[in-house]
């Protein structure tokens, strides 16, 4: 008989680090069945992989481009005794991982969108606006840094990437007062970085903190994520099988703009026409949605979980249609000057 997950520990009990959102939603949407592979593209501290991993019969593929969360993955791949198997790679490559491993299709691909509360937590990833940390922010450690970004780019592509990325109301306060500061010394910490997000943006009681919008812009340009998961949508329309889930879960409207326009692309059936017009042939539909619209986090997790409250999760079934070649302009990705990182 396959062996069971490990309980969690007392810290994964107590802690809203190991609580993967929306789990009991996820876990409906991805159905996964006894002898089915499952990938997680984003592995994480392993929540999603141990649910489906309870499942008798199932096995994971699970990626992480964070080495940190691999190697902190390993003792659950040892206890898993063959029935996981974690790689360190970017999840806008899952088809390739699954089938370098052997997997010509799958039959379920989970996607967990944005940083995890792990790194959030680690002040020396520079991903934290609360706890002060080198301004680093790179998911793998390699590249340009949070603070490359800010200490090099221009005040009109720095005022772009908060407003694109961002959407801080702000940008262009927010760029002329970075340019200004930078001349005497440059931003290295990331206190440093939200103490002037403080001074530049006002907010009220009950705001979000002010440096939110900045840290997620450069998080993401750093990281190139929306680049990344547009490339994994496409990914995992290659490698699903006719039957396999594909279920997202995003927390911010850039990520969910997305998905949404690729599953309403890839699940249209008719192209309108009408007598005066004739309807426009249209490729088969790749997806069926097994919603109609997002689902959000019970009202119930959303106070027990502050990362719940803006998370929005899609979920589809892959049909037996041919995967479309067609690149990623259709998602009307956020164009950006290429010093901001952006990579095609």
């Amino acid at each position: 008989m396959p062996a069971s997950p490990p309980p969690p520990s007392d810290d994964a009990r107590q802690g809203p680090r190991h609580v993967p959102v929306m789990l009991a939603e996820v876990m409906a949407a991805l159905a996964p069945r006894d002898g089915e592979t499952i990938v997680d593209g984003t592995f994480g501290a392993g929540g999603y992989t141990s649910a489906i991993l309870s499942e008798p019969g199932t096995r994971v593929i699970a990626i992480d481009r964070d080495p940190n969360a691999v190697l902190d993955g390993m003792g659950l791949v040892s206890a898993m005794q063959g029935r996981l198997t974690l790689v360190e790679d970017r999840f806008s490559n899952l088809d390739t991982v699954a089938r370098d491993l052997g997997h010509a299709a799958v039959d379920g691909v989970v996607l967990d969108i944005g940083v995890s509360s792990m790194q959030i937590d680690e002040a020396g990833r520079g991903f934290s606006f609360r706890q002060d940390g080198p301004l680093d922010m790179r998911m793998e450690g390699r590249g340009p840094s949070a603070a490359d970004l800010v200490n090099t780019l221009g005040e009109a592509e720095l005022s772009r990437l908060f407003w694109t990325l961002g959407e801080e109301r702000r940008a262009g306060a927010l760029a002329r007062a970075i340019v200004a500061d930078r001349a005497a010394a440059p931003f290295l910490r990331t206190r440093d970085l939200a103490d002037l997000c403080g001074r530049v943006i006002r907010s009220k009681p009950g705001d979000i903190h002010p440096a939110t919008r900045a840290f997620q812009a450069l998080r993401i340009a750093v990281n190139h994520e929306l680049d990344e998961l547009a490339a994994a949508l496409l990914a995992a329309e290659r490698i699903l099988r006719a039957g396999g889930r594909l279920v997202v879960v995003t927390f911010h409207s850039l990520e969910d703009r997305i998905v949404k326009t690729f599953l309403a692309d890839r699940s249209r059936r008719d192209a309108g026409g009408s007598r005066h017009a004739p309807q426009a042939e249209l490729a088969p539909a790749t997806f069926e949605l097994v919603h109609r619209g997002a689902v959000a986090a019970s009202e119930a997790e959303a106070a027990r979980n502050p990362r719940a409250r803006s998370a929005k999760l899609r979920a589809a079934v892959r049909t037996a249609a041919p995967a479309r070649d067609t690149g990623t302009d259709f998602l009307g990705l956020p164009a950006l000057a290429p010093t901001a990182g952006r990579r095609r």
